[in-house]
């Protein structure tokens, strides 16, 4: 049990670290969370838990990254159904109590190593210190802040854990109970693999000291590991699906690099000044580049020192602290990545950081020589102490106002990885967002001249072209975007979305059945489709779409309704009136405000919209509703205000997006009142 001096330390540190994050827990989702939560539709409905141990399918709409990780989408779904849909406050709730555990179990594991080498009342402060720097550094702000990457945090607390419990309870070694957390940890992402290497090192470095055979004691003990984790990645391997793409051009070129990466991690552990969500570094091309040479030179470096400080008992920790970070390392070194880094990946290695500073400082500065420390140095101590962990706060309250919106995130992207195309065109849609077409277009443009051959880049040159009436330009792109990506749903999806608001309807649902064919789970093709079957009174093809979605998603109430509609097929709007009035839901009267738009009776429209409002305020669909109805009336501020709106509350809401930039362009055409 923590003595109450040592509980009341660790509570004020848990505070610290709420007080740090306190300004993130309303930000918006962004990047991999669109595909993975809020366009997944198996997390809404969570009598699908068992199917996502069974089916990697669910992990997201994306083909390309549907990975195998039912922990994650577990826990997406839990937290879907703890907020009664996509409020970010729930997800980053549940990832932040995640996170403060993972920070106690990490500050119980440190102190028991410490211990084993010179076992001291003041180990407690500097277990507490290392783990305070590791919580409050800015770098795990980049996984804590990125809801879908809770995948990082949840592995990296399972092999603390487990090792923490191989550690505290030797009675659980026989059984392997100590193994649960690091199973777990393997069900949300493959870096947990490492667990094996890293309790051969521990055990090799800590408690076999006195035996002959240390290596052939540790590999014993490392044993059941190993072939529970080889177990688990054999899982992985017969689980994720053949669609699933790693996504590096070059795997020679990708690990020739990772030496270097190593290096600017390691270096962003103590200097956190060059974070960004989306870096633009490239794979070398050669091993024999400057650059690469000097990450060969500090891996070689890094393995010295941590094999010479294995020859003392006393600096052990900090070798055990350094191999944790080369082994964390190791997963998304040899195996091929999209990005040649990503910051997220600092935060598994960045443990073993933590606990290898942490003892390095208390050995140079607080254990000098056999006296103990004075107080005046104590206080110093304490003092320089305080400095690093506020600096660090600071440094993550900071990056937090950097993940708060898309455009925030995208736009600091593009100050600190300038050449990364794909994050112009990310900061390039957010202005789309809010009407800047013409700016949205020139950082399209930009983004061409680092990746020339991105398939959702031409999308959005498409989309951006169209808003702007430039029609050949955009069919151009759309038809080049397929070419680059025939079997990509998302492609097929807006060409067949723009075809049919340029009323070429035969076209667009030819795409749009392509689309809904290639990609099942991603349902926007499906939605359109409903919507033009209906505008065209064909009631049985509209039956046939709702019942597709309806068993992808059971509860979706876009598809009750539509289906609805098909089963009266004449009276809808009347049959909607008495439906809002006899069961006055906020999805009831946004129904109601769609037929009222589709009969051109634009003022009942947004009163039926408002009216769902009153039921459920942050209905970014209602506010889409009263955009288009004012949108019809030539209305463009009031069309753009609502449209904002709703992108206020849904960031990545097309419809919303595309009725903005109408508005705007009309508005912009009209010239002054």
């Amino acid at each position: 049990m923590l003595q109450r001096n040592t509980a009341f330390l660790l509570a004020l540190t848990l505070l610290l670290v709420l007080l740090a994050y306190s300004n993130h827990f309303n930000n918006s989702f962004h990047f991999d969370d669109f595909h993975a939560v809020t366009d997944n539709p198996w997390i809404r409905d969570l009598g699908n838990i068992p199917r996502f141990f069974q089916d990697a399918t669910t992990m997201s709409t994306l083909p390309s990254n549907r990975a195998y990780r039912p922990l994650v989408t577990t826990s997406l779904a839990v937290d879907y159904w703890l907020g009664d849909g996509l409020k970010p406050f729930f997800f980053h709730l549940s990832t932040f109590c995640w996170y403060l555990l993972q920070i106690v179990v990490m500050f119980l594991l440190f102190r028991k190593v410490f211990d084993r080498v010179r076992p001291g009342s003041l180990n407690v402060y500097v277990a507490l210190f290392g783990a305070a720097w590791y919580g409050l550094h800015p770098a795990n702000a980049e996984t804590v802040n990125y809801i879908v990457q809770r995948a990082d945090l949840y592995s990296t607390l399972g092999v603390v854990a487990g090792l923490f419990a191989y550690v505290a309870w030797p009675a659980l070694r026989r059984s392997g109970w100590y193994l649960v957390p690091v199973v777990l940890a393997l069900l949300a992402k493959p870096p947990a693999l490492v667990f094996p290497f890293i309790l051969f090192v521990y055990v090799f470095l800590f408690e076999e000291d006195g035996r002959r055979d240390r290596i052939g004691a540790a590999w014993k003990a490392a044993i059941p590991s190993f072939v529970v984790t080889a177990a688990l990645m054999l899982l992985h391997a017969a689980m994720t699906p053949r669609t699933y793409i790693g996504g590096a051009a070059s795997a020679f070129h990708y690990r020739i690099t990772q030496p270097f990466v190593a290096l600017r991690y390691f270096g962003e552990f103590f200097l956190p000044l060059w974070l960004s969500a989306d870096t633009d570094r490239q794979a070398f091309s050669s091993p024999w580049s400057g650059d690469a040479l000097i990450g060969f030179g500090f891996a070689i470096v890094l393995v010295v020192a941590a094999v010479l400080l294995t020859r003392r008992r006393e600096t052990r920790p900090i070798a055990f602290g350094l191999l944790w970070f080369l082994f964390a390392l190791l997963p998304t070194s040899l195996f091929p990545l999209a990005e040649v880094e990503n910051d997220h990946r600092m935060f598994f290695p960045f443990v073993g950081l933590a606990m290898s500073v942490s003892w390095s400082l208390a050995l140079g500065l607080l254990y000098r020589g056999e006296a103990p420390a004075s107080p005046a140095r104590k206080r110093a101590l304490v003092a320089g102490a305080l400095c690093v962990l506020i600096a660090c706060g600071w440094g993550v309250h900071r990056r937090n106002i950097v993940w708060h919106s898309e455009e925030s995130l995208w736009f600091d992207v593009t100050k600190k990885s300038p050449h990364n195309g794909r994050g112009l065109m990310n900061y390039g849609l957010t202005q789309m967002s809010n009407g800047a077409i013409v700016t949205a277009l020139d950082y399209f443009t930009r983004a061409t001249a680092y990746t020339p051959n991105y398939g959702i880049l031409e999308i959005n040159l498409g989309i951006a072209s169209g808003s702007l009436n430039r029609d050949r330009e955009a069919e151009s792109h759309f038809r080049r975007a397929i070419e680059l990506a025939p079997g990509d749903a998302q492609a097929h999806f807006y060409y067949g979305r723009w075809l049919w608001g340029k009323r070429r309807s035969g076209e667009a649902l030819g795409e749009l059945r392509t689309a809904a064919a290639l990609n099942p789970p991603y349902l926007d093709p499906r939605y359109l489709l409903m919507q033009v079957y209906a505008e065209q009174h064909a009631w049985s093809a509209v039956t046939e779409v709702a019942n597709q979605v309806l068993s992808i998603t059971p509860g979706d109430a876009n598809a009750a309704a539509y289906l609805n509609r098909a089963r009266t097929g004449k009276d809808e709007l009347g049959e909607a009136v008495q439906d809002a009035l006899s069961h006055p839901t906020a999805e009831a009267y946004l129904q109601l405000s769609l037929l009222y738009h589709q009969a051109g009776k634009y003022r009942e429209c947004i009163a039926a919209a408002q009216q769902a409002l009153r039921l459920k305020p942050n209905y970014a669909e209602a506010y889409n509703n009263i955009a288009a109805a004012y949108e019809a009336m030539s209305l463009w501020d009031q069309a753009i205000t609502a449209a904002q709106q709703a992108l206020r509350i849904k960031p990545d809401f097309p419809l919303a997006r595309n009725n903005l930039a109408w508005s705007v362009e009309q508005k912009r055409k009209a010239g002054p009142p």
